[in-house]
């Protein structure tokens, strides 16, 4: 029937808001204190933080001034335990009183500035409940360049619909691009192009600067890309993903079998390849800019800007949040332009997109191709900052792990996807591992700790995570309006003449 919820999800909610306000209200406080009372006891920061939450929730419900008055007192309460929170609170609260059309484009500035400031005061920052402490500089550079993989699977999967289970082979060979050219790999040349650090100097192998191999990377994985795409063009659904799947199967295994491949040593096999040169600008350039760019990544740094002495890893980070910002916009371009919204067509609708005169192999090649890049970038970056690739890191699992970021965050939506990616890249390199030091020390049964190693069960807690999602909220975090309302609405299609009379 027309205007009948459809699915227990949306016959539950459509209950719940029928009920009066005043008690949906009444039932939403109570819980949200009882909640709170219970965290309370099992730790007092983490029952702290529930009405915290709870009070934010809430203000979306208040009027303006009743709003101003309560952020005001929760910075204020906060100000002498949580001063960090209260400062952190205190800007988040600015940038949303800031109007519509400023806060359009503020928002993402101060989410900019915060990031490019967050080595000088990550260690005075409060401890999060359960998770712990925030991150450090390493596992900001991993978050940032998963950050930057999501966003390119985000063009093949959320622009125009290809599910691409096979993802980390495009991250594969972007990191064996620059083990190549950037290491002892082939020690019977001895070729150096704009290599820094390099002792001795005539030392054997390919050398080529950082720099130039991360556009010779993004290229390369491209030109990949559109191979892996070309068999897949033709395909759709279940076909296509189980096409993707096998190619993100075999490049792992030629990685880790790579080290006699027809008689040549491709990859070094299990061993890897390592260590692989340090980025860096040089000693004339460094020279010339007064040390703002450092000459080796590895041996900097010297400087202190605000009481902080800026390490390896800060420039590293900053670096990476470079190629992340020219990540996003490039995608937004393209999300804006005429091929992507030939991607959305495909997407919607693949036969009515090709009869409105859409090439829909060369379009979804661009696709392919668009992401694959990306996707390359990152992964030869990523090598650079661990100075080693190892065929270990290219398992079919992190395909999953990042096409995961994608529908967590709201596929099609660039920053619900950044949100998505972030947090779950967060849980993989400290998250969890912190989360299971909380549960060891904080909950036990009658006198017994539990001592569990929550990271070994991290493949159920991500499976967990998105089961949770597609039930309660599919279209993502943050997705994108289309999706949003295709999956909340519907497509109410009214019955045909016939079908109706013949019924």
């Amino acid at each position: 029937m027309p205007g009948e919820e459809i699915g227990l999800r949306n016959q539950l909610r459509a209950r719940w808001r029928a009920q009066p306000q005043e008690r949906r209200w009444a039932v939403t406080v109570t819980l949200q204190v009882l909640l709170a009372i219970l965290f309370f006891f099992m730790d007092h920061a983490l029952g702290y933080a529930t009405l915290v939450i709870a009070a934010l929730l809430w203000l979306r419900k208040l009027s303006d001034l009743q709003r101003l008055v309560v952020e005001l007192v929760l910075v204020a309460a906060l100000a002498y335990p949580q001063p960090s929170l209260a400062i952190a609170l205190a800007i988040v609260f600015a940038v949303f009183w800031m109007p519509s059309s400023y806060r359009r484009w503020l928002l993402p500035l101060a989410a900019l500035l915060t990031a490019v400031a967050y080595p000088f005061f990550f260690d005075r920052m409060f401890t999060i409940p359960v998770f712990g402490p925030f991150p450090d500089i390493a596992t900001g550079v991993y978050m940032v360049v998963f950050i930057m993989m999501a966003v390119g699977l985000n063009m093949v999967v959320g622009y125009a619909g290809l599910l691409d289970l096979g993802y980390v082979a495009f991250y594969a060979t972007g990191a064996y691009t620059t083990a190549w050219f950037a290491s002892l790999q082939f020690p019977h040349r001895t070729i150096h192009f704009g290599a820094i650090g390099l002792f001795p100097s005539n030392l054997p192998g390919i050398h080529i600067t950082i720099w130039l191999l991360l556009p010779l990377a993004g290229i390369f994985t491209a030109l990949c890309g559109i191979l892996i795409g070309l068999p897949t063009l033709r395909l759709r659904g279940d076909y296509l993903a189980i096409v993707t799947l096998g190619f993100g199967e075999i490049l792992p295994q030629v990685a880790k079998n790579g080290q006699s491949l027809f008689g040549f040593n491709l990859t070094n096999g299990p061993n890897g390849i390592t260590p692989l040169d340090s980025p860096g600008f040089g000693n004339h350039l460094s020279s010339w800019t007064g040390g703002f760019l450092p000459s080796n990544y590895l041996t900097c740094c010297k400087a202190h800007l605000l009481g902080h002495a800026v390490t390896s890893a800060d420039v590293f980070f900053w670096t990476a949040l470079l190629l992340l910002i020219f990540t996003v916009f490039c995608s937004i371009r393209l999300r804006d332009s005429r091929l992507g919204r030939a991607w959305v067509a495909i997407r919607e609708d693949e036969t009515a997109a090709a009869a409105m005169g859409i090439p829909l192999m060369r379009t979804k090649t661009w696709a392919y191709a668009s992401g694959a890049f990306f996707g390359g970038l990152a992964g030869a970056y990523y090598a650079a900052f661990k100075s080693a690739t190892f065929p270990g890191d290219f398992f079919f699992n992190i395909s999953v792990f990042i096409l995961c970021m994608v529908i967590l965050g709201g596929m099609g939506n660039i920053w619900g996807v950044m949100i998505g990616a972030a947090f779950l890249a967060y849980l993989n390199q400290e998250g969890l591992a912190n989360t299971g030091a909380w549960i060891n020390t904080n909950i036990h049964f009658f006198g017994h700790h539990p001592n569990i190693d929550v990271p070994l069960y991290a493949s159920g807690i991500y499976g967990a995570i998105i089961l949770i999602v597609m039930l309660f909220r599919p279209e993502g975090l943050l997705p994108s309006r289309r999706v949003a309302a295709e999956l909340h609405e519907g497509v109410h299609d009214e019955p045909l003449y016939d079908a109706t009379h013949a019924g």
